[in-house]
């Protein structure tokens, strides 16, 4: 029998919490809270607040600090509500903090299956919010609704087996009366799905299969028995389109990652953008970036949704710099392809057609010796959050400029076991580095650069201050949202592999990013 510790460390918050779905559509009406993983539906990671900004940013100081206690790396991007902060932390656990002190009110950890099979670490990047619970997607593939006062386990329902290799490391996302939940585990050869969970009972109300079942469309770009095994998971959180009443979420990459041979086909919908009925779970359209991906080049990141100029009509975009090494520009309507280029260097692909479909160039498969490739496996860009600035109109990403060798192995499925067919031998001959770059959100063309001496691993964030919020290794910086000047940089002493928040408490804004086993909050001094 599994055991569920709740330490009640300091007092429970004084003030109920009630975060309805109105507060959520309408989150930028209280700029001084972050409600949703983004901040709000559109996945655009911007901060209404200007309080700290080009001018004084440079008198950022750290205002509060708290530290897990595991080894794994802190990668959540908090809540904040009214004055409370919560938090994911490793291996299993989830704090609501006083966001002015950092001081514990409560603290949630579950226990871990001895026989956890998880692929990457025992990392989370964090909670939903909606009415008075907080839902938290479990490293053993749990969703868990949590009272946000308390602490106190609401109801606890289980996605998958964690024995075949499921897991859960994004964030839900709370939409009308659902908790929409995606499911990591790639590289166990599971089948991907994105789950719809009833907010107050926890009953499911739907699952989309991101590979369909025989006889569905979609199928038959799966040769064989493939599409059993062909993972295609959903392990970072979408965003929702109110106007529309669309979800949109991102896919994973076919298993096994390298080796392509028995799954033969476009393999739908892995690599793809999915648009879904919230209600239903039924699919409007799909997008797939990357046909028949033998590199590993998950696009799950977080979507951005915006609105831009393109040859002089305005357009309701959805935007995304893909791990493959292009940007892309669809409309969120129809989902057709409007424009795109690369952002990184690439060398698979001589571009993209009409319709934005790649052309992959002969001789750039995978190899027994290992093939050269431009970007590596890492990508372009990763599931670390993008940005996008409505002061600005552009779009910013922290990119990567790496190749790598890409070696095709053998890949015998068993349950439970990595189903990977080879991997990546990185490029000794070359100096990687990435650059935070800031393209125009229609066409992906590049405005302005700052480059950074290694590539990054970790988000970005807009604000109304005219800021780009950003990490590199250790150090956390603020650039010029305009220009791309450094303002302000601070060394934090850990490696920082997460997204950054802003937020407003009794009058005073503070920025908060995860560094290693800690997260460190920021206020003006």
């Amino acid at each position: 029998m599994r055991t569920f510790l709740l330490l009640l460390v300091a007092p429970v918050l004084s003030a109920q919490v009630n975060v309805t779905f109105e507060r959520l559509l309408n989150a930028d009406k209280e700029p001084g809270n972050w409600l949703t993983y983004s901040r709000n539906y559109s996945g655009q990671r911007y901060s209404p607040l200007d309080q700290i900004n080009a001018g004084n940013v440079g008198k950022l100081r750290m205002a509060w600090m708290s530290q897990a206690q595991e080894m794994d790396t802190v990668q959540t991007s908090p809540i904040v509500v009214d004055g409370t902060m919560f938090i994911t932390k490793p291996p299993n656990v989830v704090e609501a903090l006083d966001a002015r002190t950092g001081r514990s009110l409560w603290t949630y950890r579950r226990e871990i299956p001895s026989d956890f099979r998880g692929c990457c670490g025992k990392v989370n990047r964090g909670v939903a919010i909606l009415g008075s619970m907080v839902y938290y997607g479990s490293i053993d593939a749990h969703l868990v609704a949590l009272d946000a006062r308390t602490g106190t386990v609401r109801w606890d329902v289980s996605m998958a087996d964690p024995k075949l290799g499921y897991s859960g490391t994004g964030a839900p996302l709370a939409v009308k009366d659902k908790i929409i939940v995606g499911m990591a585990g790639g590289e166990f050869g599971v089948r991907g799905f994105i789950d719809a969970y009833d907010a107050k009972t926890g009953k499911r109300a739907w699952r989309f299969n991101t590979i369909p079942d025989k006889g569905e469309p979609g199928n038959e770009t799966w040769s064989g028995d493939s599409w059993k095994t062909g993972s295609a998971t959903t392990w970072v959180t979408g965003v929702y389109d109110a106007a529309t009443d669309t979800l949109f979420w991102g896919t994973g990459n076919p298993g096994p990652d390298w080796n392509g041979d028995s799954r033969k086909g476009d393999n739908l919908y892995s690599d793809s953008l999915l648009a879904l009925d919230p209600a239903t779970g039924a699919k409007k359209w799909h997008f797939q970036y990357t046909p028949h991906d033998v590199n590993d080049w998950d696009s799950t990141q977080t979507p951005i949704l915006a609105e831009g100029m393109f040859r002089g009509e305005m357009r309701k975009m959805v935007l995304l710099a893909n791990r493959n090494g292009f940007y892309y520009s669809l409309d969120r309507i129809t989902g057709k392809f409007i424009a795109g280029r690369p952002f990184v260097k690439q060398t698979w692909a001589k571009g993209l057609d009409e319709s934005g479909r790649p052309m992959r160039l002969p001789n750039t498969l995978p190899t027994e010796g290992g093939l050269l490739l431009y970007p590596s496996l890492g990508g372009g860009s990763n599931w670390y959050s993008s940005t996008f600035s409505p002061q600005t109109k552009l779009y910013y990403v922290n990119a990567k400029e790496e190749g790598a060798y890409y070696v095709k192995g053998a890949a015998e499925f068993k349950a439970g076991a990595f189903f990977n067919g080879g991997g990546q031998r990185p490029n000794k001959r070359e100096e990687p580095y990435g650059a935070v770059r800031a393209l125009d959100a229609a066409t992906g063309e590049m405005k302005w650069e700052y480059r950074l001496h290694v590539p990054s691993h970790a988000g970005l964030m807009t604000t109304a201050g005219g800021l780009v919020f950003g990490s590199n290794e250790s150090s956390f910086f603020a650039l010029d949202a305009a220009k791309g000047e450094l303002l302000w940089r601070f060394e934090t002493g850990g490696y920082i592999v997460a997204n950054p928040v802003s937020y407003l408490v009794d009058g005073k804004q503070y920025v908060a990013i995860a560094a290693k086993h800690a997260l460190l909050v920021f206020g003006l001094e």
